[in-house]
């Protein structure tokens, strides 16, 4: 019996938290930036006699707005509509209501469910309420104020600072809440997914089992989705090896520089057959990437009749006088340049192939160039990886086929 109740209390004992010690004190500073900011604002707007600048149910706003930004509790419209419901809710029970435990409990159930009907669930915002009809004679006394000041001004401080702080610490803030129906990624603007969604689950699956699962999670969808696909990335990994990209990557790359003419880019592409040259300064460290889309577009071109004869009269120089029209590499080039490291696994550049990328450079620690991978070098790598996987499967196979059964003497 002990052990079950020990077993019991244990259950209760938290996770391990995954996040590291700059998470926490990013969002300790957030929400000292965010509440001091906020109350001196407030102060300083608010007419000196007024009771109340700033309200606690702000603290509990800050800690979601900066401790958990991705939460879709702690969204903008979450904070806004909920905020603002629940104080004009709580206000109308104080005053229609005129027994307080009463007037308590109607308003928090009201505003959950004005928060469920305007998608704006907010768990500050039950404290809103609350501090609306048990605030006291000074929150009383506003009346339906209470709603614009403090509770609108408080909110709408708050979530300006959680947008600055957020953004210019390297949080993504907001987060979107609507499921995409187009990936505009899908780099042939057609109705098929993008390739790396055709495989493993689809948005309709994801969309299936959270409508089954009919309760409200504390994660974005889109971080929802996001982690599911770096997961089954991870469990690939795990599976099937891990191929580094400096294992497969072309090293004598063909490359140029910023100053090199448009006619030398060009005959480099043809002679070599290829897509893309990288554009290195001097010390070959990657400052853009020459494409031949580079030089179509460039050219104006809109189809493929007689293009040599057309690139090459874009290519040629004008002698002894200046022109508008590009001249090097340079003026042409595409920028920035989605680079990998040369230790980074293979499996890593899926997406960025899937996403319309023909070849991705490759870098050192000192971010100098080192290779390229192409799509050809994707494609062979993940063949040899299957080769050998089914190779091993075949000789599992014919091992199981050829081994004799064995068979246990009853006792």
């Amino acid at each position: 019996m002990g052990d079950f109740i020990l077993s019991c209390l244990k259950s209760f004992i938290p996770a391990k938290n995954t996040v590291d010690r700059f998470e926490r004190m990013r969002a300790c500073a957030g929400a000292l930036f965010g509440i001091l900011l906020t109350g001196l604002i407030s102060y300083a707007i608010l007419p000196r006699g007024a009771g109340i600048w700033l309200i606690a149910p702000m603290g509990a706003s800050a800690v979601l707005l900066f401790a958990v930004p991705a939460s879709p509790l702690a969204q903008p419209w979450s904070i806004i509509g909920g905020n603002l419901s629940a104080a004009l809710i709580g206000v109308a029970c104080a005053r229609l209501v005129h027994e307080p435990a009463v007037a308590a409990a109607l308003a928090i159930a009201l505003a959950i469910g004005a928060m469920f009907v305007l998608r704006c669930l907010h768990p500050p915002s039950g404290a809103v309420a609350l501090t609306a009809v048990l605030g006291g004679p000074a929150v009383h006394d506003m009346g339906f104020m209470f709603v614009l000041s403090p509770v609108a001004l408080n909110s709408c401080l708050l979530l300006l600072t959680a947008l600055f702080f957020n953004n210019a610490s390297g949080r993504r803030y907001p987060h979107s809440q609507q499921a995409p129906q187009f990936d505009q990624r899908q780099a042939h603007q057609t109705k098929d997914a993008a390739p790396i969604t055709r495989l493993g689950f689809a948005q309709e699956d994801l969309d299936a089992v959270l409508k089954s699962y009919n309760q409200v999670l504390d994660i974005s969808r889109d971080d929802l989705e996001e982690l599911f696909m770096q997961t089954e990335m991870r469990a690939y990994r795990r599976r099937f090896g891990e191929t580094r990209c400096d294992a497969v990557m072309s090293r004598d790359i063909v490359s140029v520089e910023f100053a090199t003419g448009l006619d030398e880019a060009w005959e480099l592409l043809q002679r070599h057959k290829l897509r893309a040259l990288p554009v290195l300064d001097r010390g070959r460290h990657v400052i853009g990437i020459v494409t031949r889309n580079d030089f179509l577009k460039q050219a104006g071109l809109s189809e493929y009749r007689q293009l040599n004869k057309l690139i090459l009269g874009f290519l040629r120089r004008v002698p002894l006088m200046h022109s508008e029209k590009p001249e090097v590499v340079g003026q042409i080039m595409s920028r920035p340049v989605v680079t990998a490291t040369a230790d980074a696994p293979v499996t890593s550049l899926v997406p960025l192939m899937a996403d319309g990328l023909h070849q991705v450079p490759i870098l050192d620690e000192e971010r100098r160039l080192v290779g390229m991978v192409t799509q050809s070098d994707m494609i062979a790598a993940l063949y040899e990886k299957n080769l050998a996987l089914g190779a091993e499967g075949a000789d599992a196979a014919v091992n199981t086929a050829v081994k004799p059964p064995q068979f246990v003497a009853a006792s």
